[in-house]
């Protein structure tokens, strides 16, 4: 892909404007706005490949406005907050966020991250239609590699592409036990500190749609003191 646009919703004009000059800087087209509403009406008009969303906004907050783009859009979405404790990362995360950056942050690790979830989405094919033909398959779960489809009895799931490359990960090596700090570090690429709430987010969320009963699980399955595995079927 030639350009790649980049969406950064924040009532802060100097923080959007600093973040922008890094993420130009970059080669990417930043798209700004200051409030939920007219970050909603850019993403109906241009193509974007990312967002960067604050959450303490005026009006509808960025948790909303992230839940109203996970309605029908699984783009990479980082949140920016001056909020730092755990219960808020995973406020952040549950309402389908796909990383969690502090203010007051440095632009150089904020870039890193926009490159990385980009990455990660480039991967799953959303940009770029790209990976191997294989199909794995653990009972009814399947996921084809080729273009990026995970169905569940037959019926298509959507995912993130976090979630989807944890599942991946999982799939491809059925019965096998990954403690919370493999995966996170295989998935983020990246040291694995305080990865604990992270990743038990993105598990649920991927429970809860390829699961018939979540709390009963048939194919992800929790090893108490271990990690997490996909059950050979």
């Amino acid at each position: 892909m030639e350009q790649i646009n980049i969406l950064v919703v924040d009532d802060e004009k100097e923080i959007a404007d600093l973040v922008e000059i890094y993420l130009v800087s970059d080669g990417y087209k930043v798209f700004k706005a200051n409030n939920a509403k007219e970050g909603l009406e850019i993403l109906d008009k241009e193509e974007i490949h990312l967002v960067l969303l604050d959450i303490m906004m005026p009006g509808m907050d960025g948790l909303e406005m992230c839940r109203k783009i996970r309605e029908t859009n699984n783009i990479p979405i980082i949140m920016l907050s001056a909020k730092s404790t755990d219960l808020d990362k995973i406020l952040g995360l549950g309402t389908g966020a796909d990383d969690y950056v502090v203010k007051p942050f440095n632009p150089l690790e904020l870039t890193a991250r926009v490159k990385s979830q980009l990455r990660r989405y480039t991967q799953l094919g959303n940009l770029n239609q790209q990976g191997s033909s294989q199909v794995y398959k653990c009972g009814g779960l399947m996921i084809n590699d080729e273009n990026k489809e995970v169905t569940v009895d037959g019926e298509p799931i959507k995912l993130t592409p976090i979630e989807y490359n944890i599942l991946l990960l999982l799939v491809k090596n059925a019965g096998k036990v990954f403690s919370i700090d493999q995966i996170y570090e295989k998935i983020w690429n990246e040291d694995a500190i305080g990865a604990d709430n992270t990743v038990a987010v993105h598990i649920r969320h991927i429970r809860e749609k390829i699961e018939i009963n979540p709390k009963e699980p048939r194919y992800l399955k929790v090893v108490w003191g271990v990690g997490y595995k996909i059950e050979k079927q």
